[in-house]
């Protein structure tokens, strides 16, 4: 067992063998910022300052540049001794508690051609405390997780509402698409993620989303209308034709009732049929066009780790700032990805 000590609070915890930095510091209430937990967005970049870690497998979002400088994931990072690391601690999620819930499957709807929305109940009428953008992870008998972010504000906290893209032969898909029973009982823990609307702050917000990264942005954009928050948001969605948008009819109750809110769907590839007269090609690139300084805005991205990966890297050359990024990378399971390569 190893001590972290983080810096510049001092605060420290325990870390047992073979146990992740982040996976220690959420069992001791230390929140640590972090967004897939598989080494792929870089949410939980931090700096080594003294002792070494290891990796069982090689993160996508480090290279050996970043290594030699002494940064770590610490979503990854296992203690090979004591470490002392700089670090972000976010004090709005030291209220929320990660808990481990039965929960029955209450409403499946069908979004468009490949996405659901799956609304679940706690059992026993519990209610999950949440921040708009986190995630829950869905618990299987095999023991295997599926993570999926909520798409509803935290005041409307009946039911938690997941968007939920189906891939042929991704095992979990297939049985929420096509053979889970009506009312099915099943595991979940959360919520994950330090993916969240920050409050405090009176900057514009840009919010780029590809696929079913609309789910986390409707519940900010909810709690955001909910609360009064009054400067712009603007809403840029990447998908790849015009059947994969959905909810269009939300999004224009947002339009006409919110004058800080503006909507942007990019098409990466749009059908003929489309006969799409709006933005093409890839969603981070539309942001760059629109906006040429980037260093005011509060922005937030959920969708695939290359989109998030190539939006970070154009969006810094444009002024963002690091602290003022906040990603949310969505990744497929083994199996799904096996079924998208024909494996």
């Amino acid at each position: 067992m190893f001590k972290v000590t983080i810096q510049p609070s001092g605060h420290n915890f325990d870390v047992a063998e073979n146990e992740t930095v982040l996976d220690a510091a959420l069992r001791h209430s230390v929140d640590l910022s972090y967004g897939c937990r598989s080494g792929a967005c870089g949410t939980c970049l931090g700096n080594i300052i003294s002792g070494e870690v290891r990796y069982e497998t090689e993160p996508v979002a480090l290279d050996e540049e970043m290594i030699s400088s002494g940064k770590a994931l610490f979503c990854m990072a296992i203690p090979v001794s004591d470490l002392v690391i700089g670090a972000e601690e976010l004090d709005e999620l030291a209220d929320i508690e990660i808990r481990n819930l039965r929960c029955r499957v209450e409403q499946k709807d069908r979004l468009n051609h490949d996405v659901i929305s799956l609304k679940i109940k706690l059992a026993g009428d519990e209610r999950l405390q949440y921040h708009a953008g986190q995630y829950i992870e869905f618990i299987l008998e095999d023991g295997k997780r599926r993570a999926f972010s909520i798409a509803n504000a935290p005041h409307k906290d009946e039911l938690i509402e997941l968007h939920i893209r189906h891939v042929d032969g991704g095992v979990f898909t297939d049985f929420l698409f096509e053979e889970m029973p009506d009312k099915s009982m099943l595991r979940m823990e959360g919520p994950f993620g330090s993916f969240y609307l920050r409050e405090k702050t009176e900057r514009p917000v840009l919010l780029v989303g590809g696929g079913t990264g609309f789910g986390p942005i409707k519940a900010i954009i909810e709690h955001a209308i909910y609360v009064g928050l009054t400067q712009p948001f603007h809403i840029f969605m990447g998908v790849r034709a015009l059947r994969d948008l959905y909810m269009d009819d939300l999004v224009q109750e947002w339009l006409k009732n919110n004058k800080n809110i503006s909507f942007t769907p990019v098409l990466s590839a749009p059908a003929d049929e489309d006969k799409w007269q709006g933005e093409t090609g890839y969603v981070h690139e539309i942001v760059a066009k629109t906006f040429k300084d980037l260093s005011g805005f509060d922005i937030y991205l959920c969708g695939p780790p290359p989109m998030i990966n190539a939006a970070v890297e154009q969006f810094m050359k444009q002024g963002a700032k690091k602290e003022n990024m906040f990603s949310d990378a969505f990744e497929y399971s083994e199996d799904a990805l096996k079924a998208l390569e024909g494996k």
